[in-house]
Formats: C-alpha cells, structure tokens, sequence
C-alpha cells in the first residue's frame, strides 16, 4: 500500500515567508554597506510587497497573470536600486547582494504558482545585470548560479506537477468510464437472465407438454403455444411495463380476442419504487376495463410530463362492414389514455 503525505498550505506558506523575510532581515543587517540606506528600503518595500502579494492565502494556485509581471518588475527594478548604492568592483560584499537570494526567492514562488516562463525571465534579468555590474567570475559569488537553479527546478517541478495533474485527471476520468462500462455490462447480465428465468417459467410447462405429445398438440394447446410466444416477446420488448398485474389484464385481453402490444423504449427508466407500482397499476386497470380489439401500450420517451400512453382501438360494425369495403372505414379509438410521471393521488 503506497502511503501519500500530505503537507498543509497554511504550513508551505509560512515557511516560504519566513525564508523571504530572512533576506529583508540580512539587508536590514548589512544597511551600513550601500551608499543611501533609502533606496535600499525602498527595494526591500518592493520585495515585501510583491512576497505578500504572491503568497496570500486565499490567491488560487496560478498566479495572475499582473501579479506575475509586477514580480518581473520587482525583479528587474531590485538590482538597479541595490546595484546602484554599491561598488560591483570591490569583491565580496557580504550581505549587501541580498537581493540576489530574494530575487531567486520571489521568482521560485512565480515558478510554483504555475508562471514559470516569467520567472526565468526575472532571473535572466538578474544573471545579465551581474554580469554586467560585476563581472562573469563573480556570479558564483553573488550566489547567482543558486537562485538561478532554484528557479529552474521549481520550473522543472512546476511542469511536472502540472503534467501529473492532467494524467491523474485523466485516469480518474477513464476509471469511470472503466466503471461505468461495467457496471452497464452486469445490468445487461442480470437483465439478460431476469428475461430469461421469466422466459423458462413461462414456457417450460408447454415444452414439457410438446416434448411428452411428440408434438401432437391440440387446437386449444397450439392457441396457448401463441399466447406463451407473445407473452415471451412482452419480456423483450415491454421490460418495465410488466408486472404482475400487466401481465395478467395483458393475457386476459388476449384471451378474450384482443391484440395487444407493449412498446417499452426507455420512458420510465428513471422511475421507481411508488411511482412506477402507480404507472403500471394505472395500465393493469386500464386492460381491464377496456374492450378494444387492438391495444397499444407505449412508453412517452420524448415527454416530460406523460410517462406512458394507451391507445385501444375497435373494428368498425361488421355489420357496416357487409356493405362493402368502401364502407367499412377506420378503426375507432376506443380508448386513448396518458399516464402522467406523476399521479396525483
């Protein structure tokens, strides 16, 4: 089992601020070297400033777009402030380069945060201003080389972090899709046998009977072998239209003569529990009454309000029929009924 520490955010940005001000806190040391004191308060006022900015709890992970061009700015703008109160050509000036470390500092939040183009080109400003103000040699001991390798690795993590995020997102989404392709499968598993145990209880005493006759079936037997293939077709096509009571108003509708059919294509598969026993008592008592020659019981896939539809229609007179064709006419409506979704009791 892989275990996954955590470390809080309130706890990162404490310590990134306590490691930022540790370099206000050497400049403040070391305010004796430059020339004026004052510019080098005013570059530590812009460093702060800009370290607040960017570690402020409540900021999302990816840095502004203005805020990380400020911090370029604060960049740029501290080594021509500091740099200006101090002789580059004297060698080893202590603590007086603070601004380096805080350069390297701020421009390593900036990479965290996800701007990690705008902190490389902080610290390529910072790495042209040293080598210009005091020299290629000096850039180790300026600690240079330091801020610049913090700053490509936070870039270099920073990429990474954000691939890894994208991968795992990815993952995660094609676990689901994993998930629900199987969790589909065992419903058409169970499905599939639910169907079938209906389909064996039904037709097995007739197999039994055509299996002991040799075939031999008679008239009344070879009637119920047509009801028990339609009853078995009502299992494919009619699924969540069927229940006990459907079933038994369907087969009596069919005894006495009538054709019935039953459409389920999806409707009511968002129903359930009462609302479902309501539709399909609604259909049962519908079979019931109804003395139509023909039954049509439809799920309403396309309909917010209407869940199933019943439409029971009549042969014409027969005898309007005798007349001739020309005078039969259509089949009657006898009955048109819409289940709501919802039934109000």
């Amino acid at each position: 089992m892989t275990s996954v520490v955590r470390v809080s955010r309130t706890l990162t940005l404490v310590v990134a601020a306590l490691f930022s001000g540790y370099h206000v806190i050497l400049g403040l040391y070391s305010i004796q070297e430059p020339a004026s004191s004052v510019p080098i308060l005013v570059a530590m006022g812009l460093y702060v400033g800009a370290t607040m900015a960017s570690l402020w709890p409540s900021s999302p992970m990816r840095m502004s777009l203005p805020l990380a061009l400020f911090n370029v700015a604060v960049s740029v703008a501290l080594p021509l402030i500091v740099g200006s109160q101090l002789d580059g050509s004297s060698g080893n000036l202590g603590y007086a380069t603070w601004y380096v470390a805080a350069i390297g500092t701020l421009m390593t939040i900036t990479a965290t945060r996800k701007r990690p183009q705008l902190a490389l080109l902080g610290v390529a400003v910072l790495v042209i201003h040293s080598v210009i103000w005091a020299g290629v040699g000096e850039l180790g001991g300026l600690g240079v080389i330091g801020s610049v390798v913090w700053v490509v690795a936070a870039a270099v993590l920073s990429r990474a972090l954000v691939k890894a995020s994208r991968d795992a997102r990815q993952y995660a989404r094609a676990e689901r899709e994993s998930s629900g392709w199987h969790a589909a499968q065992e419903a058409h598993l169970y499905e599939r046998q639910v169907r079938l145990t209906q389909t064996m209880r039904l037709a097995m005493p007739m197999l039994r009977r055509i299996s002991e006759s040799n075939g031999e079936l008679t008239a009344e037997e070879q009637q119920e072998c047509r009801f028990l293939e339609a009853a078995i077709r009502d299992e494919i096509r009619g699924r969540r239209l069927l229940n006990h009571a459907v079933r038994e108003q369907v087969m009596a509708a069919r005894r006495r003569g009538a054709s019935v059919t039953l459409l389920d294509e999806g409707g009511i598969d968002d129903l359930g529990g009462v609302a479902l026993d309501d539709v399909l008592g609604t259909i049962a008592l519908a079979l019931e009454q109804t003395s139509a020659d023909k039954i049509i019981v439809r799920t309403a896939a396309d309909s917010a309000t209407v869940a199933v539809t019943v439409v029971g229609l009549s042969s014409p007179d027969p005898a309007v029929s005798a007349l001739g064709p020309d005078s039969a006419g259509d089949d009657e409506v006898n009955l048109w009924l819409e289940i709501p979704r919802q039934i109000t009791p």
